[in-house]
């Protein structure tokens, strides 16, 4: 006896009907989105953190005031500068021209204990001593405290892009992802 195709309806099993949901992810809002698109799909708008304020020290020692907060675009430095410091200290260090270490308050952990353990790349290893040169900086900030940059960079002749996330954390930008190209 032979079963009857998957596709084939069984007798005396009632079918069943099924309805497809649309479920909105939350995502920061693209840049032609207004924000009341997002809430009219029920998307709260994403919102971090904000610095409190002075306060007396007391306040910083309670349990509530550790950790990193998120700092407001308006606390925050010009990104463009930050994000070219930021890169060059990068190639730099990977190219061996200046300690590595240098860059380890201006990224999250994780980001540099990878860039610790990398090894460099090939275009590092054969420009001796040739100088890292940085291209004009590009910026986009999809949210408040969060800027995207990108950069093209040029040693040795050769050119490779590179772009970074930088978060506003504590008041100053922090890289928390990287890619060279």
């Amino acid at each position: 006896m032979t079963a009857p195709p998957s596709s084939a309806p069984v007798p005396g099993v009632p079918l069943r009907t099924f309805r497809l949901t649309v479920v909105p992810t939350p995502q920061p809002p693209l840049g032609d989105e207004p924000l009341t698109a997002l809430v009219r799909h029920g998307i709260a708008p994403p919102r971090p953190r904000y610095r409190p304020g002075p306060r007396p020290r007391e306040a910083h020692r309670r349990a509530a005031d550790f950790g990193p907060t998120w700092s407001a675009r308006s606390d925050l430095p010009d990104p463009a500068l930050a994000g070219r410091r930021l890169l060059l200290l990068v190639l730099e260090g990977l190219a061996g021209l200046r300690p590595l270490s240098q860059v380890q308050p201006m990224t999250a952990p994780n980001l540099y204990a990878g860039l610790a353990h990398r090894r460099p790349p090939a275009w590092c290893a054969g420009g001796g001593t040739a100088p890292v040169l940085l291209g004009p900086v590009r910026v986009c900030e999809p949210v408040d405290g969060v800027a995207e940059i990108s950069v093209v960079a040029r040693r040795s002749g050769r050119a490779h892009a590179v772009a970074a996330r930088l978060e506003g954390i504590d008041g100053r930008w922090r890289c928390t992802a990287l890619q060279i190209g």
